[in-house]
């Protein structure tokens, strides 16, 4: 299958092209490029690049298409608390947007990287798909108004699968470290010590980035009838906070490196909240695997361990890399912003670094 995968340069976005052109398909990726085509650059001459706006799509980005992973869209609770409307706008609004054109196209096959932060709030207790969710944050409000626009349109001709991805975890070309696991990684490194937050006791569903990638192949694979209109949890386990950082400080002391745990304040933004994840098994016969600290002995290969300096770049970190981005944009570019609208004029008009086309796409499909 030919499928498009809007944020496709982001953290899970990379991992997913590479098992999708694992598995034979075709791969046509839609992104803002707010980290450049560097997350990509492994994959050059083998993926399609269009650098769009998810919220200004021309339709024309769904020619051929047979499936959609729509993974674009702000990603964590701070930066959607720093713009909330631009979160609105990308989470929400263009959610809907896209699955309406979908749906006009006949394009059954689609994803959603939804978010288990709806489950947060709900109190004690292992919570499956059917729980009654009351999102609180900016973040998981978006998300699940999402969901609630894919599900209104989903029929025998409109399949949406909407995956609840817990915390995700483990190494992308597009590299996160504001994620709890690869957090304490960074943290560990840079600074020897590991603060726990309240404790530490709090609850969290983990799951490594691989196996949320393999969750979107494998629906987008499935037949539409048994995924579609259907919500799963993409978890591997629930953890403890003070449990990750005791298996990172583990693993750290096998590299000759002491990491020191230590109490801290709670943050004003504070999740405990635990999820299931039978369905998944049940319906695709999939479970996630990748353990924490399989996740962690791979991470830790991957970074630079003797000089970790480099995790400090704000490249790693969502809300510090944009708000540098929305700084010299405003420094250099009067009233231009990182979150306005990238019109369609501009988003399809000139072409990207030959090195990163893949199979010519039509002139409509000329990537930045």
């Amino acid at each position: 299958m030919k499928i498009l995968v809007t944020g496709g340069a982001g953290y899970i976005g990379a991992v997913l092209c590479e098992q999708l052109l694992a598995a034979g398909h075709q791969v046509r990726v839609l992104d803002r490029l707010y980290w450049g085509y560097t997350p990509l650059e492994h994959l050059r001459g083998r993926v399609e690049i269009v650098h769009e706006d998810v919220r200004a799509i021309n339709p024309r980005v769904l020619d051929g298409i047979d499936g959609v992973a729509h993974l674009a869209g702000l990603s964590n609770d701070p930066t959607a608390e720093y713009n909330p409307d631009a979160n609105w706008q990308m989470n929400a609004d263009a959610t809907a947007h896209l699955a309406v054109a979908c749906k006009q196209r006949g394009i059954t096959r689609f994803t959603f990287g939804s978010s288990a932060s709806i489950y947060d709030g709900l109190g004690d207790g292992l919570f499956d798909e059917t729980a009654p969710v009351k999102p609180r944050g900016a973040y998981s409000l978006s998300k699940f108004a999402a969901e609630q626009s894919l599900l209104s349109i989903a029929d025998a001709d409109f399949a949406p699968a909407i995956l609840r991805q817990g915390t995700v975890y483990g190494y992308s070309p597009r590299m996160r470290l504001d994620l709890v696991v690869n957090t304490f990684i960074k943290d560990a490194l840079l600074r020897g010590t590991l603060f726990l937050h309240g404790g530490g006791w709090m609850w969290r569903p983990l799951v490594d980035i691989t196996d949320v990638a393999r969750a979107h192949v494998l629906c987008l694979s499935a037949d539409p009838a048994d995924v579609g209109g259907q919500i799963f949890n993409v978890v591997h386990g629930n953890f403890q906070i003070r449990q990750l950082a005791m298996l990172v400080a583990g693993s750290l002391l096998l590299h000759d490196k002491t990491v020191r745990l230590e109490d801290a304040p709670l943050p004003k933004i504070n999740r405990d909240y635990r999820c299931a994840n039978g369905k998944l098994t049940e319906k695709l016969g999939f479970t996630p695997h990748v353990t924490v600290l399989e996740s962690i002995e791979r991470m830790l290969k991957a970074l630079p361990l003797q000089d970790p300096s480099e995790l400090a770049h704000p490249r790693y970190y969502n809300i510090k890399w944009m708000t540098l981005l929305e700084e010299i944009l405003s420094t250099h570019a009067g009233e231009r912003s990182i979150w306005d609208v990238v019109p369609l004029d501009a988003a399809v008009g000139a072409r990207a670094p030959s090195s990163l086309d893949g199979p010519s796409p039509s002139k409509s499909l000329r990537s930045l």
